[in-house]
Protein backbone atom coordinates (compact mmCIF):
# COMPACT_ATOMS: atom_id res chain seq x y z
CA UNK A 1 0.00 0.00 0.00
CA UNK A 2 1.39 3.45 -1.21
CA UNK A 3 2.06 5.63 1.92
CA UNK A 4 -0.02 8.96 1.30
CA UNK A 5 2.92 12.03 1.61
CA UNK A 6 1.97 14.56 4.50
CA UNK A 7 1.96 17.48 1.97
CA UNK A 8 -1.10 16.34 0.14
CA UNK A 9 -3.26 17.05 3.56
CA UNK A 10 -5.57 19.64 3.08
CA UNK A 11 -3.96 22.16 5.53
CA UNK A 12 -7.25 22.98 6.69
CA UNK A 13 -6.96 20.10 8.95
CA UNK A 14 -3.47 21.24 10.21
CA UNK A 15 -4.86 22.88 13.17
CA UNK A 16 -2.08 24.92 14.90
CA UNK A 17 0.22 24.40 11.92
CA UNK A 18 2.36 27.70 10.77
CA UNK A 19 0.88 28.02 7.15
CA UNK A 20 2.84 25.82 4.67
CA UNK A 21 4.55 28.24 2.45
CA UNK A 22 5.93 28.96 5.56
CA UNK A 23 7.59 25.55 6.20
CA UNK A 24 8.67 24.85 2.45
CA UNK A 25 12.10 24.59 1.33
CA UNK A 26 13.19 26.32 -2.00
CA UNK A 27 13.32 23.62 -4.09
CA UNK A 28 11.41 22.51 -7.51
CA UNK A 29 8.19 20.88 -5.45
CA UNK A 30 8.04 24.29 -3.62
CA UNK A 31 7.64 26.37 -6.27
CA UNK A 32 4.83 24.11 -7.53
CA UNK A 33 2.77 24.40 -4.79
CA UNK A 34 3.15 27.85 -4.36
CA UNK A 35 1.92 28.54 -8.46
CA UNK A 36 -0.94 26.23 -7.15
CA UNK A 37 -3.54 28.91 -6.57
CA UNK A 38 -5.79 26.71 -4.17
CA UNK A 39 -3.43 26.06 -2.16
CA UNK A 40 -1.57 29.83 -1.91
CA UNK A 41 -5.27 30.51 -0.83
CA UNK A 42 -5.41 28.15 2.03
CA UNK A 43 -2.44 29.59 2.99
CA UNK A 44 -3.13 32.57 3.48
CA UNK A 45 -6.75 32.12 4.81
CA UNK A 46 -4.57 30.25 7.73
CA UNK A 47 -2.19 32.62 8.62
CA UNK A 48 -5.25 35.11 8.50
CA UNK A 49 -6.77 32.63 11.77
CA UNK A 50 -3.24 32.45 12.86
CA UNK A 51 -2.61 36.33 13.08
CA UNK A 52 -6.15 36.93 14.24
CA UNK A 53 -6.28 34.80 16.89
CA UNK A 54 -2.76 36.08 18.02
CA UNK A 55 -4.20 39.93 17.84
CA UNK A 56 -5.52 41.42 21.36
CA UNK A 57 -7.95 39.99 23.60
CA UNK A 58 -11.56 38.93 23.06
CA UNK A 59 -13.53 42.00 24.45
CA UNK A 60 -14.56 41.87 27.94
CA UNK A 61 -18.94 41.59 28.63
CA UNK A 62 -19.21 45.42 30.06
CA UNK A 63 -20.27 45.63 33.92
CA UNK A 64 -23.98 45.72 34.62
CA UNK A 65 -24.10 48.84 37.16
CA UNK A 66 -26.21 47.46 39.49
CA UNK A 67 -29.87 49.99 39.51
CA UNK A 68 -31.10 50.88 43.20
CA UNK A 69 -34.85 51.61 43.95
CA UNK A 70 -35.65 55.40 43.94
CA UNK A 71 -37.15 56.71 46.76
CA UNK A 72 -39.93 58.43 46.92
CA UNK A 73 -39.26 62.35 47.62
CA UNK A 74 -40.10 64.04 51.07
CA UNK A 75 -42.81 66.23 50.34
CA UNK A 76 -40.87 69.81 50.52
CA UNK A 77 -43.60 71.38 52.95
CA UNK A 78 -43.27 68.07 55.13
CA UNK A 79 -39.46 68.62 54.99
CA UNK A 80 -39.46 72.21 56.09
CA UNK A 81 -41.53 71.52 58.94
CA UNK A 82 -39.19 68.58 59.76
CA UNK A 83 -36.21 70.94 59.83
CA UNK A 84 -37.99 74.00 61.60
CA UNK A 85 -38.88 71.33 64.62
CA UNK A 86 -35.13 69.51 64.64
CA UNK A 87 -32.30 71.53 62.44
CA UNK A 88 -31.03 71.30 58.90
CA UNK A 89 -29.57 67.94 59.67
CA UNK A 90 -33.27 66.72 60.16
CA UNK A 91 -34.27 63.39 58.31
CA UNK A 92 -38.05 62.41 57.83
CA UNK A 93 -38.50 58.62 58.39
CA UNK A 94 -42.49 58.85 57.69
CA UNK A 95 -45.34 61.03 57.19
CA UNK A 96 -49.07 60.53 56.59
CA UNK A 97 -51.91 59.32 58.79
CA UNK A 98 -49.94 58.03 61.00
CA UNK A 99 -52.06 57.72 64.49
CA UNK A 100 -54.78 56.92 62.42
CA UNK A 101 -57.06 59.35 63.57
CA UNK A 102 -57.36 61.20 59.98
CA UNK A 103 -54.48 63.45 60.92
CA UNK A 104 -51.45 64.62 58.66
CA UNK A 105 -48.67 63.72 60.97
CA UNK A 106 -44.85 63.36 60.57
CA UNK A 107 -41.83 61.43 62.21
CA UNK A 108 -38.59 63.07 62.45
CA UNK A 109 -34.89 62.55 64.09
CA UNK A 110 -31.60 63.06 64.37
CA UNK A 111 -29.81 60.46 63.05
CA UNK A 112 -26.50 59.06 64.03
CA UNK A 113 -25.00 57.60 60.88
CA UNK A 114 -23.15 54.14 60.81
CA UNK A 115 -19.32 55.03 61.45
CA UNK A 116 -16.68 51.91 62.70
CA UNK A 117 -17.31 53.55 66.20
CA UNK A 118 -21.42 53.14 65.49
CA UNK A 119 -22.34 49.62 64.65
CA UNK A 120 -25.11 49.39 66.57
CA UNK A 121 -28.09 47.56 65.19
CA UNK A 122 -31.05 49.88 64.43
CA UNK A 123 -31.71 53.53 63.41
CA UNK A 124 -29.37 55.50 66.18
CA UNK A 125 -31.20 59.14 66.99
CA UNK A 126 -30.08 61.70 69.34
CA UNK A 127 -33.61 63.46 68.81
CA UNK A 128 -37.10 63.01 67.29
CA UNK A 129 -40.38 64.02 67.08
CA UNK A 130 -43.59 63.25 66.26
CA UNK A 131 -45.36 66.06 64.52
CA UNK A 132 -49.14 66.88 63.53
CA UNK A 133 -50.47 69.73 60.91
CA UNK A 134 -53.02 71.83 63.04
CA UNK A 135 -55.00 74.11 60.71
CA UNK A 136 -51.91 74.22 58.22
CA UNK A 137 -49.49 74.67 60.73
CA UNK A 138 -47.52 71.68 62.67
CA UNK A 139 -47.20 70.94 66.09
CA UNK A 140 -45.39 68.93 68.12
CA UNK A 141 -47.16 66.37 69.91
CA UNK A 142 -44.17 63.73 71.09
CA UNK A 143 -40.65 64.88 71.70
CA UNK A 144 -37.89 62.61 72.62
CA UNK A 145 -34.17 64.36 73.49
CA UNK A 146 -32.68 63.36 77.24
CA UNK A 147 -36.23 62.31 77.88
CA UNK A 148 -39.59 61.25 76.59
CA UNK A 149 -42.45 63.98 76.59
CA UNK A 150 -45.87 64.68 75.09
CA UNK A 151 -48.28 67.99 75.63
CA UNK A 152 -48.72 67.08 79.05
CA UNK A 153 -45.37 66.15 80.35
CA UNK A 154 -42.87 63.19 80.62
CA UNK A 155 -43.50 60.13 79.78
CA UNK A 156 -44.24 57.22 82.09
CA UNK A 157 -40.86 55.06 82.25
CA UNK A 158 -39.01 57.89 80.67
CA UNK A 159 -35.05 57.17 82.21
CA UNK A 160 -34.33 59.54 85.59
CA UNK A 161 -30.97 60.46 84.12
CA UNK A 162 -30.59 62.31 80.53
CA UNK A 163 -30.17 60.22 77.72
CA UNK A 164 -28.19 61.35 75.08
CA UNK A 165 -28.51 58.62 72.10
CA UNK A 166 -31.60 56.46 71.56
CA UNK A 167 -32.22 53.00 69.33
CA UNK A 168 -35.54 54.21 67.42
CA UNK A 169 -37.62 51.03 66.07
CA UNK A 170 -41.32 51.83 64.64
CA UNK A 171 -43.85 49.87 62.80
CA UNK A 172 -46.91 50.88 61.15
CA UNK A 173 -49.95 49.15 62.58
CA UNK A 174 -53.54 49.26 60.22
CA UNK A 175 -55.80 48.95 63.79
CA UNK A 176 -53.03 50.71 66.32
CA UNK A 177 -51.51 53.43 63.84
CA UNK A 178 -48.07 54.45 64.31
CA UNK A 179 -45.86 52.05 67.17
CA UNK A 180 -42.54 53.62 68.63
CA UNK A 181 -39.83 51.83 70.49
CA UNK A 182 -37.40 54.07 72.39
CA UNK A 183 -34.45 51.85 73.78
CA UNK A 184 -31.89 54.36 75.94
CA UNK A 185 -28.11 53.97 74.79
CA UNK A 186 -24.80 54.70 76.98
CA UNK A 187 -22.46 56.19 74.62
CA UNK A 188 -21.66 53.83 71.86
CA UNK A 189 -22.60 50.51 73.62
CA UNK A 190 -25.61 48.86 73.98
CA UNK A 191 -27.53 49.02 77.59
CA UNK A 192 -29.58 45.66 76.69
CA UNK A 193 -32.14 47.47 78.68
CA UNK A 194 -36.24 46.94 77.67
CA UNK A 195 -37.45 49.68 74.95
CA UNK A 196 -40.34 51.94 76.00
CA UNK A 197 -43.54 51.20 74.05
CA UNK A 198 -45.00 54.75 72.78
CA UNK A 199 -48.41 55.06 70.70
CA UNK A 200 -51.67 57.04 69.92
CA UNK A 201 -53.92 56.38 72.92
CA UNK A 202 -57.27 57.25 71.44
CA UNK A 203 -58.66 57.80 74.43
CA UNK A 204 -56.67 60.50 75.42
CA UNK A 205 -56.10 61.82 71.61
CA UNK A 206 -52.34 62.25 72.76
CA UNK A 207 -49.08 59.73 72.30
CA UNK A 208 -48.14 57.76 75.44
CA UNK A 209 -46.38 55.20 77.17
CA UNK A 210 -47.23 51.84 77.52
CA UNK A 211 -46.14 49.15 80.26
CA UNK A 212 -44.12 46.17 80.24
CA UNK A 213 -46.67 44.64 78.39
CA UNK A 214 -47.29 47.06 75.83
CA UNK A 215 -51.01 46.75 76.17
CA UNK A 216 -51.86 49.88 79.01
CA UNK A 217 -51.18 53.04 78.32
CA UNK A 218 -49.04 55.15 81.40
CA UNK A 219 -50.20 58.42 82.51
CA UNK A 220 -47.36 61.48 81.93
CA UNK A 221 -45.89 63.42 85.24
CA UNK A 222 -44.98 67.03 85.14
CA UNK A 223 -42.34 66.19 86.69
CA UNK A 224 -39.35 63.67 86.43
CA UNK A 225 -39.52 62.50 90.17
CA UNK A 226 -43.18 61.15 89.39
CA UNK A 227 -42.38 60.19 85.86
CA UNK A 228 -42.70 56.69 86.48
CA UNK A 229 -46.90 56.73 86.46
CA UNK A 230 -49.16 54.06 87.30
CA UNK A 231 -51.59 52.30 84.94
CA UNK A 232 -54.52 54.05 83.04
Amino acid sequence: MEKTSQSDCSCANEAGAAPSFLNRGGGLGSAQTWRNPLKLSCGVLSLAIFLGGCGGEAPKPVAQVETKPVEPAIPEEIDLAAKALLGSGTQVLLYGDLAKNGKQELLAANVVPKTPTNNLPGTIVTRAVVAENVDGKWAEVLRCDEHLKNQKGFLGLTPLVAVTGWRLQYEQSEEKGLQLYFTPLKGTTDSHVLPIGVRFNPQTKRYQSLDRTYEHFLLESPSMQEARSVLK
